[in-house]
Parts: structure tokens; C-alpha cells; sequence
């Protein structure tokens, strides 16, 4: 009787708030009815992974809130009592610093599943706009974020990052004075990107995040092979080739989890600073105006696109090249407009292509946190090049190209960097400058010139009309 009636009560409790909020219909609708590919793989953990992370980062970062100081003669003392003398306050520092490197890990590998699999095409173009804009937010946040603990690197990173936007023409200055809230990085500065740390980016970050959500389960997710499976259904309109999200890929996601808390303890147990890639050495000294770094760099994530900024020589157009890098991300879906959406099924030329932009990318990252060379500065410029040109051959590939077009497109677009090295080469090594320019031509001749002479791998495979297994 007893359970009979509290049966009762969990039942009435919950008709009682179906009646007044939809909390049933979320949960079946996102959930328990929400019918996903049975296919899915390891690359589809990471989405799951960057909202586990997300909460992560917003409960640490309200207890470090508690105690932190947003004033300039205060932060960096604050930030020492947390990992000294709070309980557990080390903890909470090291799972926020971890946290924020370990979000750009899951978000990199999730932007890259996409690519992978054509999950940006139609007709999920707006969930990976919604993504894109995340990653910008992100930036954002992490960059503000940066700034707080007002050790060395972060007041000379931000120096230097915020300087960046006094090369616009005119309003550039003022511009910059205004992002500061003074003549110079100071208390106003620091409570500002507080502010906008712990309350104005966080509440945009969710918003996105929801919209994100919700365009996913709008149209439904991809999957491996890049098949709709709504266009296979059967009677009851259920997907045959869809399981529902829960239980099944709930309990396939916390396996996952418990790998990811296996990674992400084991830096924040033993290496928290990760070699000073996730929390640089000079950041463990308080802010000195007087006492430049021997080294200004950003901290890792952001170095891919430091690079490209490092790699023109002009500062405006150089912002404007790493603006460029940032913002061709989000017409990734109307640049490959290839049909078939799956790297299972796309052409060899487009698989080399993907590999080697996402090689480009790790190299662009290593050398932004190197210091400035002629070496480095010349790989920084080729592998820049060859990022740009990964959006290029995404439309190229779009379609079959005559061998004519192929050919004509290579010598034009090796003429152009060619012409760009001969009007630099008396102030550069020439036989620097002559070796690395094998590295964009022998990429394009991969990508473009050989597969237009050979057919086969240039040819898309046919994609089965179910998903396989």
C-alpha cells in the first residue's frame, strides 16, 4: 500500500507540473524520443564532453569568485591566498586553469568531427554557425579570463593583444583606450574584463549553447556515413536506423566521461602547468609594468591564429589575415558544396586535404609559441598559406573540375605567392625563402594537379542509402 500511494503522489507531482511547464515533453522531445544514429563512433564524444567541461568551468569559476579581488593592487595576492590558504582552493584554481585548456581540446576535436563528417552541410549549416560563434565567445572569454590572475604573462599578453587593435586606421587609438578604460593596462582594465569574465560572456556562452541544442535536435545529428536517417522510417514514424539518445548514448557518454576525469585529473594532480603550455611560468610572478618578458606569447590556444598575425609583416593587414582566419569558419558550408557530406565517401583528395590542414594547424600553434626567427617566421608564413588554401580547395572539391581549370587554378594561385616572394626576397635568405616554397606547391600539386590527371582520386565513392554499422 505504502508504494502504491507514493506511486500516487510521484505521479499526481508530476502531472501537476506537466500541467503548469512541459518538463515531460523536454524529456521525451531531447531525450527519451529523441532518436539519434546507431552508428555514431569516438568522435562523437566531444560535444558531450565541451558541456561537461562548460560546467566545469561556471562552478569552478563561482567559487574562485568568492575569494578572488578584481582590484590591481589586490588580484595576484588574491590568487595566491586561493592556492595557499583556502581548503581545497588550489583545486579549484587548477581544475579552472585545466578546465579552460582542456575546452579548447574537446571544441577543437568536436569543429573537426564536423569537417570530418560534413556536419555543417544542409541542413545544419545554422548548428555549425551556432558553433562557430561559440569558439569566437570562447576566445573572448578565455582572453578576459586570461587577464585576472595579473601575473607577468597576463598583463603583457593582454598588452599586447589589446594593442593589436590600435592599427586601425582612424578610430584605432581611441579604440584601444576605450577596450582599456585608461591610457594603460590597469585596475580599470582589470575590472572590466572581470566583469565580463564572470557575467556578460558566460550569459551569451549559454544562450549559444541552448540555440546550439536546439537546432541540433531540430533538424536531428549526423553520423558517420553522412546518411539522413529521418528518410527512413517505419510505421510509427520512428528512424530505422535511430536509437533513442537515452538510455542508450547516455550511458555510451558516461563512459567517455570517465575517461575524460581520468585525463583531466591526472594534469590537474601532476602537471597543472602542463610544461608552462596551460599555465606559463612567468604568470607565477605578480604584474610588472616596468619589466618586460623575455617572451610575449599568448597562451596556447590562441597561437594558431597568433601566428598568421606574426606571419605578415604590415600590423594592420596582419589583423586583418588573422581576423580572415577566424571569420572564413563560418562560410565553411557554403564553400563545400559537395552532395556527399561523410569522409568515408569523399575522394582521396579531399582526405589528404583534411589531413594536412589539420597538421597546418598544430604546426601554426607551435610556432606562435616560439620565438621570433627567420626560421620560424617563414614556416609561420607558408603553413598560413596553406591554411587559407584548405577553404579554397574545400570549393574547389566541391564538384568535378576539368584539367584545364585544375592546372589554370594552380599557376595562378602559386603565381601569387611566388610574386609576393620575389618583391621580399632581398630582405629575406633567398635559399630560405626558395626551400619553404615547396611546402604550399607540393600541397597543391596533392590536392589539385594529380588527382586531375588521375581520376580515381578525384572520384567521390557512392554512399549506401542506410547507415552501416
Amino acid at each position: 500500500m505504502a508504494g502504491n500511494s507514493a506511486d500516487k503522489i510521484q505521479g499526481g507531482l508530476l502531472g501537476w507540473v506537466d500541467a503548469r511547464f512541459p518538463l515531460s515533453q523536454l524529456w521525451n522531445d531531447h531525450l527519451a524520443r529523441y532518436y539519434t544514429p546507431r552508428n555514431f563512433n569516438f568522435w562523437y564524444y566531444f560535444g558531450s564532453l565541451a558541456l561537461l567541461v562548460l560546467v566545469i568551468q561556471i562552478v569552478t569559476g563561482i567559487f574562485l569568485t568568492m575569494f578572488y579581488k578584481p582590484d590591481a593592487e589586490l588580484a595576484f595576492a588574491s590568487v595566491e591566498y586561493i592556492m595557499r590558504d583556502v581548503e581545497w582552493g588550489w583545486l579549484i584554481r587548477y581544475m579552472h586553469s585545466t578546465g579552460a585548456s582542456f575546452f579548447f581540446i574537446v571544441v577543437y576535436l568536436h569543429m573537426f568531427r564536423a569537417l570530418l563528417y560534413g556536419s555543417y552541410k544542409k541542413p545544419r549549416e545554422l548548428i555549425w554557425i551556432f558553433g562557430v560563434l561559440i569558439y569566437v565567445v570562447l576566445m573572448a572569454e578565455a582572453f578576459m579570463g586570461y587577464l585576472l590572475p595579473w601575473g607577468q604573462m597576463s598583463f603583457w599578453g593582454a598588452q599586447v593583444i589589446v594593442n593589436l587593435f590600435a592599427t586601425i586606421p582612424y578610430i584605432g587609438p581611441d579604440l584601444v583606450t576605450w577596450i582599456r578604460g585608461d591610457f594603460l593596462i590597469s585596475d580599470a582594465t582589470l575590472n572590466r574584463f572581470f566583469a565580463l569574465h564572470v557575467i556578460a560572456l558566460p550569459l551569451v556562452l549559454l544562450l549559444l549553447v541552448v540555440s546550439h541544442i536546439i537546432a541540433l535536435h531540430e533538424v536531428g545529428s549526423n553520423n558517420p556515413d553522412g546518411v539522413e536517417i529521418k528518410q527512413n522510417k517505419d510505421a510509427n514514424g520512428v528512424p530505422l536506423d535511430g536509437i533513442p539518445f537515452h538510455p542508450y548514448y547516455t550511458v555510451k557518454d558516461l563512459v567517455g566521461v570517465g575517461v575524460f576525469f581520468i585525463a583531466f585529473f591526472a594534469v590537474v594532480f601532476f602537471a597543472p602547468e602542463m610544461g608552462g603550455y596551460f599555465l606559463e611560468h612567468a604568470n607565477f610572478e605578480s604584474a610588472d609594468a616596468l619589466a618586460t618578458p623575455e617572451h610575449i606569447a599568448p597562451v596556447w590556444y590562441f597561437t594558431s591564429f597568433y601566428t598568421v598575425l606574426r606571419a605578415v609583416p604590415d600590423p594592420f593587414i596582419g589583423v586583418l589575415a588573422m581576423g580572415a582566419a577566424v571569420v572564413i569558419l563560418f562560410f565553411v558550408p557554403w564553400l563545400d558544396r559537395n552532395p556527399v557530406k561523410s569522409v568515408r565517401y569523399r575522394s582521396m583528395a579531399h582526405r589528404v586535404n583534411l589531413i594536412v590542414f589539420a597538421i597546418t594547424f598544430i604546426v601554426l600553434g607551435y610556432l606562435g609559441v616560439q620565438p621570433v626567427s627567420s626560421l620560424y617566421g617563414e614556416l609561420g608564413l607558408r603553413f598560413s598559406t596553406m591554411y587559407f588554401l584548405f577553404f579554397w580547395l574545400l570549393w574547389f572539391h566541391s564538384r568535378e573540375r576539368s584539367v584545364v581549370f585544375s592546372l589554370l587554378s594552380f599557376a595562378v594561385l602559386v603565381g601569387l605567392y611566388s610574386f609576393y616572394d620575389m618583391l621580399r626576397i632581398e630582405s629575406t635568405d633567398p635559399a630560405l625563402v626558395m626551400s619553404l616554397w615547396l611546402l604550399p606547391t607540393l600541397y597543391l600539386l596533392a590536392t589539385m594537379v594529380v588527382p586531375a590527371l588521375v581520376h580515381d582520386l578525384r572520384r567521390d565513392r557512392p554512399v549506401p542509402e542506410r547507415v552501416t554499422a
